[in-house]
């Protein structure tokens, strides 16, 4: 009798047992740690089910995409921004201790801010700041573009390491695909440093596909900033003028708010290369300056979420109006609920938003949030003719509140990301001559009912949120 295919089949049955086994384990080691995650009820009872049904597609991409805090990490960070300074005065506004109980740096005073509205001012600003440097660049950018535009950024960091600037170049590696390689080969052989933030592929412990840098700024010689919206690429900005240039924001800065631009960078810098930074000199008042800034840093490596929270509470406190730009506009339950609110008890609640944007599912999974709040009384309006990348909200008549996030789950809950509130007489003055620049081009949104097929199109949208 031939015994072989019976004992074949019995090792097959205990391999696939085994493997059973194994991915049970596994999954249930990784249930314990997404209960840990205290995700919306939702989003882990999805995973779960993944996970429990199909383990051996459910495990692998919860490893590679699941999870949106850095626990770890998140545990040291409060520490590090607690120390960038002292803590706020009773008398300092309810929003600034809210962020400081959350572990955000004070409000800082004595600062002086440029507006940079436009991608030709905003380019001389940042070439200006890299040709002036003298000691130091750290620079971090969510993309730098294959480009004209990035060729120069690279050619000109390099030209400062050739000088014997220090130059550190921070990129994120899905943001800067095409770039992260040999197009920054020049800055490395004229010896500037150049640093990958979270490998598509995230093989060490600690890290998500999904969890993407998406901050922009740059720093020189510790006292002089750039930072805001605006990613390196002709889109964005430029030395010429080019007539399909998105609208965006960037500001220059100058005083106390720097040292905490770059306490950031440093945090992101070691996180991406291991390599620890000193601590940066507090950066003295300019003379002269009188706005008032704090720079909110959030994303998976807080343990809170410092910018959903002061952007609800800013949505919630306001007396008169709430003024939103955003590229994309897809809000958590919470903040699109105070949106509402306001918008019924009388407040003039404004969106603007690009009538079609670079993300055709963003504009799909929008539509929901939009007629819920032209039905409530909001307004919304979209651009016409223009993709509006920038990230604009003001309350009132202040603080406004500048930066990197968008008004989306991704910017909000997933990537790091870094908001500037701001209170000064003139950027609030430029910042309404620009946004009734912004009105002009706008066109009220349509906010129809959408058929069957449109309305599966949204709910699938939707569900895709917090990966756009």
């Amino acid at each position: 009798m031939n015994w072989k295919p019976l004992l074949d089949g019995l090792h097959d049955l205990k391999s696939a047992h085994i493997y059973a086994v194994l991915g049970f384990l596994l999954g249930l080691l990784l249930t314990a740690r997404l209960l840990r995650e205290k995700e919306k009820s939702s989003v882990t009872f999805a995973w779960l089910l993944a996970m429990v049904f199909v383990p051996w597609v459910g495990v692998p991409l919860y490893l590679l995409l699941g999870g949106r805090k850095l626990h770890r990490k998140a545990r040291g960070k409060p520490v590090l921004l607690a120390e960038a300074g002292e803590p706020p005065a009773p008398e300092v506004a309810p929003i600034a201790r809210l962020l400081a109980v959350e572990g955000v740096p004070p409000p800082r005073c004595g600062c002086s801010v440029e507006w940079l509205d436009d991608g030709q001012a905003s380019w001389r600003h940042l070439t200006a700041l890299i040709s002036g440097a003298r000691t130091s660049l750290d620079v971090s950018l969510f993309i730098v573009g294959h480009d004209e535009v990035g060729g120069e950024l690279v050619r000109l960091l390099a030209e400062r390491a050739r000088a014997g600037v220090r130059v550190r170049l921070l990129v994120d590696a899905l943001g800067s695909l095409r770039t992260r390689g040999r197009f920054l080969d020049p800055l490395r052989q004229a010896g500037g440093r150049v640093g990958v933030f979270m490998p598509m592929l995230p093989l060490r412990p600690g890290r998500r596909a999904n969890l993407r840098n998406h901050r922009k700024l740059a720093v020189a010689d510790g006292c002089r900033a750039w930072a805001g919206g605006m990613n390196v690429a002709h889109e964005y900005l430029g030395p010429d003028v080019f007539k399909e240039r998105w609208i965006d924001l960037a500001v220059g800065l100058q005083g106390p708010v720097v040292s905490d631009l770059l306490r950031v960078f440093a945090s992101d810098w070691a996180f991406a290369t291991r390599e620890l930074l000193e601590a940066p000199a507090d950066t003295p008042r300019v003379p002269g300056g009188e706005a008032a800034m704090q720079v909110v840093p959030c994303g998976p490596d807080v343990p809170l979420d410092p910018l959903s929270d002061a952007l609800f509470s800013l949505v919630s406190q306001a007396r008169r109006r709430v003024v939103i730009v955003t590229p994309y506009f897809v809000p958590d339950d919470a903040l699109q609920r105070a949106l509402v609110l306001q918008a019924r008890m009388g407040r003039d609640v404004l969106v603007l938003l690009p009538a079609v944007s670079n993300h055709g599912l963003a504009d799909v999974a929008r539509r929901p949030f939009v007629r819920e709040l032209v039905a409530a009384g909001g307004r919304v309006l979209l651009v016409q003719d223009h993709m509006v990348h920038a990230k604009f909200i003001l309350v009132d008549d202040g603080p406004l509140l500048l930066g990197s996030a968008n008004v989306d789950l991704r910017s909000l809950y997933l990537n790091f990301e870094l908001g500037l509130l701001v209170e000064d007489a003139a950027t609030l003055a430029r910042a309404e001559s620009w946004l009734a620049g912004l009105q002009r081009m706008s066109l009220p949104a349509d906010g129809a009912a959408p058929g069957l097929s449109g309305a599966w199109l949204e709910d699938g949208a939707r569900l895709l949120a917090p990966m756009l």
